[in-house]
């Protein structure tokens, strides 16, 4: 598709003039206001259940985080996009995560994919106006694709056994890839790979950006897991997928030389992983206030909701989220205001916000009983999603090896 062109400057926050925004591309910044957001939690909501039963792609969830623009919210702003900082990211992640996490995860990845191309402009132009364009019409995708079934989690080290073969047509890719996260919903894959080039001297490390309908690409129906189930994070296989030259990004080596993971480190503009069960923690807390102002037992004759006991274990719950919230955001603030101190200890506060978002949904799942593990009530389905949490990189016992190193035997 050939983007019409924008006749008329736009300009960023540096000052300097972008002619060439196609007119499409002029994305509208959301609504993030409390009343908005909330609105668009309850319509997601709607659907979660269902979703998480089938495990099918939730569309019906993506449909409206579109339409209120949130799968766009971080296109940079020299894209014609709102160009959204991680601070209010984290306030939409949360509210899609309240709603539902698998939407949530979705929107997450998505949102990680423009932040990047904010930062490094590293896909083709052409390309991303196309990405674009199909944004504005339609919920359009993309995924870092990256774990492999004999690699296991990239952030533990280790190469990708998936290789883009360098020919004089492009690049021919090959490889299987595990916990494809979206896979059949996806337009775009962003596939980590080992550059195979006959004049290289060491092979090169990056991704291939790959649209989705290209011919070669399968997936196999590998994901039956305790949460997450509408996520669609299936295995996908690449058999001699042909990908233009310029699609390939290479990842660069450190100062020393040496090729670091850089899903191992946890920055700022990953700390929206963290925000989505920040609102499964909100989604459970809801819950729970709901359950206990209209649950009324014969034997009482009043709603628990009136009992000191139910009332200790709301404030519980409360605290947990007082805690994961003050964290998430107090890290975001100190950093806008200029403190980097922290920086170091990002990893450790990601373990601090995923230990408390699972107590507090954890505690008011286990206070009811029966009520709180029936697939009847929302308890059992935001346990199992909340505890998806310790997935997301850097693990918890990592990020305390690495923090704890740290301290005892400094460089």
């Amino acid at each position: 598709m050939t983007a019409s062109v924008a006749t008329e400057p736009v300009h960023t926050d540096e000052g300097r003039a972008i002619t060439e925004i196609p007119e499409f591309a002029r994305l509208p910044a959301p609504d993030l206001s409390p009343a908005a957001l909330a609105a668009v939690t309850t319509a997601v909501a709607a659907t979660a259940a269902e979703y998480d039963r089938t495990g099918e792609v939730p569309v019906a969830g993506l449909e409206i985080a579109h339409r209120a623009g949130l799968l766009t919210a971080t296109v940079g702003r020299e894209f014609g996009g709102p160009g959204l900082d991680p601070l209010d990211t984290a306030r939409i992640l949360i509210a899609l995560g309240e709603g539902d996490t698998s939407v949530a995860l979705l929107a997450a990845n998505n949102l990680n994919t423009h932040q990047g191309q904010a930062a490094a402009h590293n896909w083709p132009a052409e390309l991303y106006r196309d990405y674009l364009a199909r944004s504005l019409r339609e919920p359009t995708l993309a995924n870092t694709i990256r774990a492999e079934p004999e690699l296991g989690a990239p952030a533990r080290g280790g190469l990708p056994t998936t290789s883009a073969r360098r020919t004089t047509d492009g690049w021919v890719l090959n490889g299987h890839k595990s916990y494809a996260t979206g896979v059949r919903a996806l337009a775009y894959h962003v596939v980590w790979v080992v550059a195979e080039e006959e004049q290289a001297d060491e092979p090169r490390v990056g991704h291939l950006i790959v649209e989705s309908d290209t011919p070669g690409i399968d997936w196999v129906d590998t994901w039956d897991h305790l949460g997450l189930r509408a996520s669609n994070t299936h295995d996908v296989i690449y058999r001699d997928v042909l990908v233009p030259e310029q699609n390939f990004v290479e990842i660069p080596r450190g100062p020393d030389g040496v090729y670091r993971d850089p899903a191992a480190a946890t920055a700022l503009t990953s700390f929206g992983h963290a925000a989505i069960y920040i609102g499964v923690a909100r989604a459970a807390r809801t819950a729970f206030v709901d359950f206990a102002r209209t649950r009324v037992p014969t034997a009482l004759g009043r709603p628990i909701a009136t009992t000191e006991r139910i009332q200790t274990i709301a404030g519980e719950i409360d605290a947990q989220i007082a805690q994961a919230e003050t964290l998430l955001f107090g890290a975001l603030l100190r950093a806008q205001a200029g403190d980097t101190a922290h920086l170091r200890q990002l990893s450790l506060i990601k373990v601090q916000i995923a230990r408390s978002v699972i107590a507090a949904v954890s505690t008011a799942a286990g206070a009811l009983g029966n009520a709180g593990l029936t697939r009847h009530l929302p308890f059992e389905r935001l346990l199992r999603d909340v505890h998806c949490v310790r997935v997301h990189p850097p693990q918890e016992d990592a990020a305390l090896l690495v923090a704890g190193r740290g301290l005892l035997l400094p460089d």
